[in-house]
């Protein structure tokens, strides 16, 4: 009987202290996971995809953010972590404590980056962009996205986006925005397809560098468009002559923006509005929001003309007349630029032949 009551009493103890070392475990452990990490400094940490528990825990404590990977694993699986860390780029901020390196891990919270496309970029110029980006991954596309497929703006992306996938997301931007645009376009436009507001939408981009503009120039294109008359836009014979890249002459050894020649607007393209009628074969550009949105639902307007005013923005008119004032005050100024340009040392005489000077020709040079 005794040895019984000794053996309960026993078995009594053995689990009060069973207890107490399993309760002085947990105290340890929930210490130890609370407590700052090591790392002094922000460090940046990949999971990548499908990478089991263990070897998470094993490169936390190789790049110095914990002090025991078995500690991270531990936690890991008592506090239900274990499968749902996910992959992905993380910032660890210094001295973050396992627990909060797990949360983030869990959280999904990666690095975020950036890429931004100007609006009236050529599709090569944009792939330039794509291509220059160091965080996107793989190659370019080997055939090209069709000119005014890509929708500008600033996109944010993880590690690991591919450069295809980031055109494709583009694409579908765009796709998306003509989209929801279209069914609340105004009646009575001179265009039947989402193709051909792009198009349209593009040399209203690549007309002016104004922003408060574009509505205005949306407006005059309709008209001309409506009355049957030429849209004759500078940036579409551009388009023609160059793919949209700025025009230049070398003026005392460096190159210079220059405006069309007179026989580049001669020359038939089929993209030379000044010698076609309707819209181009192609959009000349990738038009933004605002762009695409003003030739959807133009205002009202009488302008269809207009010319560069010199200091980046234009002069509109509703007559031809009230038109050709405007146009020798842009060329007097012009004249004037040249002979100052030309009165410096060493100025080299203009190419092939002289600067177009056609009545109704915008001939202010490609805005970027």
């Amino acid at each position: 009987m005794r040895f019984f009551k000794a053996l309960v009493a026993l078995i009594i103890v053995g689990a009060v202290v069973g207890v107490a070392a399993a309760f002085g475990g947990w105290l340890l452990l929930k210490n130890e996971v609370v407590r700052a990490g090591p790392s002094d400094v922000e460090t940046t940490f990949i999971v990548e995809p499908g990478e089991p528990l263990g070897a998470i825990a094993a490169r936390l404590e190789q790049k110095g953010l914990v002090r025991n990977d078995k500690i991270v694993r531990l936690h890991a699986r008592f506090g239900g972590h274990e499968t749902s860390l996910k992959a992905g780029e993380y910032a660890i901020p210094p001295r973050a404590s396992i627990s909060a390196i797990l949360d983030l891990l869990e959280s999904g919270k990666v690095i975020q980056y950036r890429v931004t496309v100007p609006e009236g970029r050529t599709t090569a110029q944009v792939l330039k962009i794509i291509e220059a980006s160091p965080e996107l991954t793989g190659d370019l596309p080997e055939t090209p996205p069709a000119e005014g497929s890509l929708l500008p703006d600033t996109y944010l992306f993880s590690t690991g986006t591919t450069r295809i996938a980031m055109i494709e997301r583009m694409q579908q931007a765009q796709t998306d925005l003509i989209d929801s645009l279209w069914d609340g376009r105004q009646d009575g436009l001179p265009f039947d397809t989402k193709e051909e507001a792009i198009i349209l939408a593009s040399v209203v981009e690549k007309e002016t560098g104004l922003p408060a503009e574009r509505p205005e120039i949306a407006g005059l294109f309709v008209n001309r468009l409506k009355k049957g008359m030429r849209l004759e836009s500078d940036p579409t014979v551009i388009y023609g002559v160059s793919k949209g890249e700025p025009l230049m002459r070398t003026v005392n050894g460096r190159l210079v923006r220059r405006t069309l020649y007179r026989s580049e607007l001669d020359r038939v393209t089929d993209w030379n509005t000044y010698q076609m009628d309707g819209l181009p074969k192609s959009p000349i550009c990738n038009p933004g929001r605002d762009a695409i949105a003003a030739v959807l639902d133009p205002p009202e307007t009488e302008y269809i003309f207009f010319v560069a005013d010199g200091t980046g923005g234009h002069l509109f008119s509703t007559t031809l007349a009230e038109h050709n004032r405007n146009v020798r005050d842009y060329r007097a100024y012009e004249r004037e630029e040249i002979a100052r340009e030309r009165a410096e040392p060493d100025a080299e005489p203009e190419a092939e032949d002289a600067p177009a000077d056609a009545p109704e020709a915008d001939t202010a040079e490609d805005e970027e």
